[in-house]
């Protein structure tokens, strides 16, 4: 049996997520999962580095510290695992997104986080940087999980839309039995600028259970001019990230509303979350069905607006198709470093705008 090993730290920047997974025909089976906290005072670096407060040398050692923690993550995985790192035929680690900027003369995707430094701790060879190769052919480098989505969960008879609730919600869109294309970009903030205002307004780095937000209303006046972003309405592909939606951001669209109470709009955050996601989902299915991961899975004030917003169309998680919400991406980024290990595409052209398929990927032999 193959096992690979998969590695993703998300725009909430809490910690290393790590999952050791095999896979079979369009199936996979998890053998082990690990979570390693960020110290605090990385996070607190990494979070300074994404608003623009990073030198050259301050950038070389994140890029190292953040290998360091990713490597301390699988060689953790898989000392408490039954498997052995010989057993591992390769690592994907996603590495730790400080900008996205897929657009312009000179696009690029910063994710730091030294693949050396994984593959010299665990002797597996391991495939960082997936977005480079997209973006040079021409895509945005992002979302890169709509083709795992697709191996996954496609359905004959079921059109299903999968939504990441990460620090940025995004869609796949996989019409029944693969008879029109794939639709998958970024829809705007999920949980992004809901944890942006809750630290600075709590020193909490997240709503827990959206407690927050339901003591506050939301406020349809600050909800209209945070939906009159251009990114809304602009056609995919797209994609976007903290570069965009920030701190910042919330406090230019309050100068306006200096009444509002921290919990109203914590409510609203929340509240254009939901609306920017339903604006966006595919409407011209009557055979529908919405699965949702990543963290926001787990705030239940925001699954049920979801939920309420969605009417008919059933809503779950994607532990309704047998692969736990938590574990999604870092699972996307081991088949991913399947594919380049075998020399195959792990890019969706038609998701990205790239001109053609590409192998993903650099390569850090064991």
């Amino acid at each position: 049996m193959s096992y690979w090993l998969g590695l993703m730290s998300g725009t909430s920047m809490d910690s290393v997520d790590a999952v050791l997974v095999s896979f079979k025909s369009q199936s996979l089976t998890i053998h082990a999962t690990h979570s390693l906290a960020y110290p605090d005072n990385l996070r607190h670096r990494l979070l300074m580095a994404t608003r623009d407060h990073g030198s050259p040398d301050e950038l070389g050692e994140l890029d190292t510290l953040v290998g360091q923690h990713f490597a301390r993550t699988a060689s953790e995985l898989i000392a408490h695992s039954d498997i052995s790192a010989p057993e591992i035929s390769g690592i994907g680690s996603h590495g730790q997104t400080l900008r996205h900027q897929p657009s312009g003369n000179a696009p690029f995707s910063m994710q730091i986080g030294s693949a050396a430094f994984i593959a010299e701790a665990t002797g597996v060879t391991t495939v960082s940087d997936f977005r480079s190769r997209d973006i040079a052919a021409g895509g945005q480098g992002a979302p890169l999980v709509p083709a795992f989505h697709r191996w996954l969960f496609e359905c004959e008879e079921q059109d299903r839309c999968i939504l990441n609730l990460g620090g940025i919600a995004n869609i796949t869109w996989l019409p029944a039995g693969n008879r029109k294309p794939i639709i998958g970009f970024d829809t705007g903030p999920a949980n992004a600028l809901l944890d942006a205002w809750c630290l600075d307004q709590t020193g909490r780095h997240y709503d827990e259970h959206g407690l927050l937000a339901a003591e506050g209303s939301s406020n349809e006046k600050l909800l209209a001019s945070m939906l009159s972003d251009a990114y809304f309405t602009n056609p995919a592909p797209k994609s976007t990230g903290k570069e965009r939606f920030n701190l910042d951001w919330i406090h230019t669209h309050l100068q306006r509303f200096p009444e509002l109470s921290p919990a109203d709009v914590q409510r609203t955050l929340l509240q254009l979350t939901v609306t920017t996601i339903l604006q966006q989902l595919p409407q011209e299915s009557s055979n529908m069905a919405v699965y949702a991961c990543g963290g926001g899975t787990f705030n239940p004030l925001l699954m049920n607006e979801l939920r309420l917003g969605l009417g008919s169309v059933a809503l779950a998680t994607t532990a309704d198709l047998g692969l736990d919400p938590q574990w999604v991406e870092p699972v996307a980024f081991a088949w991913l470093a399947r594919q380049t290990l075998q020399n195959l595409p792990g890019n969706v052209p038609e998701v990205t705008g790239a001109s053609g398929e590409r192998i993903l990927g650099a390569i850090y032999p064991a």
